[in-house]
């Protein structure tokens, strides 16, 4: 059984809005898109690498694939990211889209979404990672299908912006599975729901 791994740049009021780009996401009338770009260092690079190394798919919502299809593609195949974003199979859940996508390897899910990833699950395999894609992710917590949070939380508050743990969910614990700090004040913690 293949283990869904939610990996999330997070600000310490728990945002997790346009972490990479101006643009990414302005809805809401965001206007703090790109805080993380300052905070790269080694040790974080290896935290997203590690992941990547463990991915056997990748799960994304609509705007997360839309922002990705138009930007890895167009990068070198010998790119460290490049490389595994756009070799590794892509599952893309939106009502809007339509097949045939775009970027290579990629998958449309329409349709039962809870059922068609609990079919993923089922498969053997390595872990099908998702990144950022908001608001798929928090049908994953509703559903339960979340296996592990890897979350690298930036010394940085926004006061407000699309938040990952969001008002109205269920309660639920977490186990502590691992943690460090990068050179820049990142807190790369890893996290799976603990069992009831």
């Amino acid at each position: 059984m293949r283990r869904i791994v939610v990996s999330e740049f997070l600000t310490l009021d728990g945002v997790m809005q346009a972490p990479g780009d101006p643009n990414e996401d302005r809805s809401g009338g965001f206007d703090h898109g790109g805080w993380q770009l300052d905070y790269f260092d080694d040790a974080f690079g290896d935290f997203v690498m590690k992941g990547f190394a463990n991915a056997g798919a990748f799960l994304l919502g609509r705007l997360t694939y839309d922002n990705f299809a138009a930007f890895w593609p167009n990068q070198p195949a010998d790119d460290p990211v490049a490389g595994p974003m756009n070799a590794t199979p892509k599952y893309v859940v939106s009502t809007t889209l339509s097949e045939p996508l775009p970027w290579q390897n990629s998958t449309l899910i329409r349709d039962d979404v809870a059922g068609a990833i609990r079919r993923l699950k089922a498969d053997d395999g390595k872990d099908i990672q998702v990144i950022g894609s908001g608001e798929l992710v928090q049908t994953l917590i509703r559903e339960g299908l979340v296996d592990e949070y890897q979350l690298m939380v930036h010394p940085i508050v926004l006061g407000g912006g699309k938040r990952l743990f969001r008002d109205g969910l269920d309660l639920s614990r977490l186990e502590l599975l691992d943690s460090s700090a990068t050179t820049k004040g990142v807190l790369l913690l890893r996290y799976q729901p603990a069992a009831a």
